[in-house]
């Protein structure tokens, strides 16, 4: 809990209005494919069965803690969800746990989808 109390503590206004904490729309599409990222869809799986990203790492938010050894500490991690609610909880979640490259992606899972129709795919 140290661990956690320290991460909710360094969380002032001058850390979140830095944006040092979050990605928008437009760095995921800076960065994927970029094999150092990996987004990871903390969301439930009946969500993923009616809209998935083949490009991220499906690890729903209760199973976190039992498949942590899966989500490599030497990457870059992107957490989501359908609401940002699960992916800020996730962020913080791996934050405590030692991981050093982390942003909540600050999209909901209907903005990536909509980033995927075919004029901002062709932007990508």
């Amino acid at each position: 809990m140290k661990a956690f109390d320290s991460l909710l503590k360094d969380m002032d206004f001058k850390f979140l209005s830095s944006g040092e904490h979050s990605m928008s729309i437009e760095g995921m599409r800076k960065v994927l494919g970029n094999d150092h990222f990996v987004f990871l869809d903390v969301r439930t799986d009946e969500e993923v069965k009616y809209l998935s990203f083949p490009f991220a790492v499906h690890i729903p938010m209760n199973e976190l803690p039992d498949r942590l050894d899966e989500v490599p500490k030497d990457k870059f991690i992107i957490p989501f969800c359908s609401s940002v609610f699960r992916g800020a909880l996730a962020y913080i979640y791996l934050k405590a746990n030692g991981y050093k490259e982390v942003k909540g992606l600050t999209a909901s899972s209907e903005d990536m989808a909509t980033a995927f129709k075919p004029g901002p795919l062709a932007k990508m």
